[in-house]
C-alpha cells in the first residue's frame, strides 16, 4: 500500500483507489492521508469522474477519527448520501445574517460600498447581527429617501432567498462526527455563495478560537461557480491559511482556468482526470511543480475515473484509478434510455429508429 499526502509511516489514511499500470493492469493500493489538514483541488472535464472522486473522498472521511467532513453540493449530486447506510446528513442549509461580515453584504448584493444604499447596508451590517434588525435600522437611518428604498429593496432581495435565519446552522452541526451535506442545488449563485461564504469563515474560526477538535474538511463540488462572489476571500483565506489550524480545504471544478491561480498555487494534491479544454490545461501547467517532468497534457488520463496524482507532500506523481464508492453517486447525466419508451413514440434503447 502507498499512502498519498505524507511521509510518514503513520497516521489515518482512506482508500483511494489503487495503481494503473501503462498495459491497464491493477496495482497496488493507493490510500489518501487524512490524519493532516490538505489543500485539494480535483480536476476534469464532465462525465471524467471527479465528483464521483469526491464522493469517495467523503466516504473515507465519514470513517476516519477525529475530522469533520461538510461537502457543499449546488448539484444534488450528494443527496442520495441522506437514505445511504452511512452517517451523513443533507440538510437545506441556512445561515445568520452576522456570520457575514460588512464587506461581504455589499458584495453579494452587488452594492458599491462607498456610496448610496451599499454605505447604508455597510453601516447596517456593522450595528446589526440579524436581517430584521439590518432592515430596521435601515428604515430608521438619516439618509436620503431614495437611499434608503435601495437599500430596503436589496434587504428584502436577500431575505427573498430564504438562506437567513437567526440561529442558522450551528458550528456543533458543522464540526459533528457525520458528514453534513450542505444541499444548495434549489439556490440561485449569490444565496449559494452566502452559504459557503458562511460555512468556510465558520469552520476556520471554530479551530482558531478552540471551539472544536476536530479537523473540518470543506469540499466543494463544482467550485468555480463560488471563486468570483461572496465566497472568494473566505475561500482564498482557507487555502492559504486553512492548514495552520487545521482545516482542509477540496475543491473540485470542470474548469480549472476559472479558478485563482493563488489556489493551484497553494494545492498540495491535485487530483486531475481527464482534460481536453487548452484553457484549462494551461492553467494547470502554469502551476506545474519542478518535479513533474514532462508534457503535462500528455500525462493526463483518458478513461473516466482514472487520474493523475501530483502529491506536493512527498513531491511525487501518481497514476491511479480511484476506487468504486459503497454509496449511491447522485452525480450521473439522465440518459432518455433509463425512462424507457414514450407511449406514443416506438423509439427504444438500441433500437432502430433512433440512433
Amino acid at each position: 500500500m502507498v499512502v498519498i499526502g505524507r511521509e510518514a509511516a503513520t497516521g489515518t489514511t482512506t482508500r483511494l483507489g489503487h495503481y494503473r499500470a501503462r498495459d491497464g493492469s491493477r496495482g497496488a493500493t493507493v490510500d489518501l492521508d487524512v490524519d493532516r489538514p490538505h489543500v485539494g483541488l480535483v480536476v476534469g472535464k464532465r462525465g471524467s469522474g471527479k465528483t464521483y472522486t469526491l464522493g469517495v473522498l467523503a466516504e473515507g472521511l465519514i470513517a476516519a477519527a477525529g475530522v469533520a467532513p461538510v461537502v457543499v453540493d449546488p448539484m444534488g449530486a450528494f443527496t442520495p448520501l441522506d437514505t445511504a447506510d452511512v452517517s451523513a446528513t443533507v440538510i437545506d442549509p441556512s445561515v445568520r445574517a452576522g456570520a457575514l461580515d460588512p464587506r461581504q453584504w455589499c458584495t453579494v448584493l452587488g452594492l458599491n460600498p462607498e456610496r448610496g444604499a451599499g454605505a447604508l447596508v455597510w453601516r447596517a451590517a456593522s450595528e446589526r447581527a440579524t436581517l430584521d434588525g439590518m432592515r430596521s435600522w435601515v428604515a430608521d437611518a438619516d439618509a436620503a429617501a431614495s437611499t434608503v428604498r435601495a437599500a430596503t429593496n436589496h434587504l428584502a432581495l436577500a431575505e427573498s432567498w430564504g438562506v437567513f435565519e437567526p440561529s442558522g446552522i450551528e458550528t456543533e452541526t458543522l464540526c459533528s462526527d457525520c458528514l453534513t451535506v450542505l444541499d444548495v442545488s434549489g439556490l440561485d449563485s449569490r444565496p449559494a455563495g452566502a452559504v459557503l461564504a458562511a460555512v468556510a469563515t465558520t469552520l476556520y474560526d471554530a479551530r482558531m478560537t478552540d471551539r472544536t477538535d476536530r479537523l473540518p474538511w470543506l469540499l466543494v463540488d463544482e467550485a468555480h461557480a463560488f471563486t468570483d462572489g461572496v465566497a472568494r476571500r473566505p475561500l482564498r483565506r482557507l487555502v492559504t491559511r486553512g492548514r495552520q489550524p487545521g482545516v482542509s480545504c477540496v475543491l473540485a471544478t470542470q474548469r480549472p482556468s476559472a479558478v485563482p491561480a493563488t489556489t493551484a498555487s497553494q494545492t498540495d494534491l491535485l487530483v486531475a482526470h481527464r482534460l481536453t479544454s487548452a484553457a484549462d490545461i494551461d492553467a494547470l501547467q502554469a502551476a506545474q511543480p519542478t518535479y513533474l517532468d514532462g508534457d503535462f497534457a500528455a500525462r493526463l488520463p483518458k478513461t473516466t475515473g482514472d487520474a493523475l496524482i501530483v502529491d506536493d507532500s512527498t513531491e511525487s506523481v501518481h497514476h491511479v484509478t480511484v476506487r468504486e464508492r459503497r454509496t449511491p453517486h447522485g452525480g450521473e447525466t439522465p440518459r432518455a434510455s433509463d425512462f424507457g419508451a414514450d407511449r406514443g413514440h416506438e423509439a427504444r434503447a438500441g433500437g432502430s429508429e433512433i440512433r
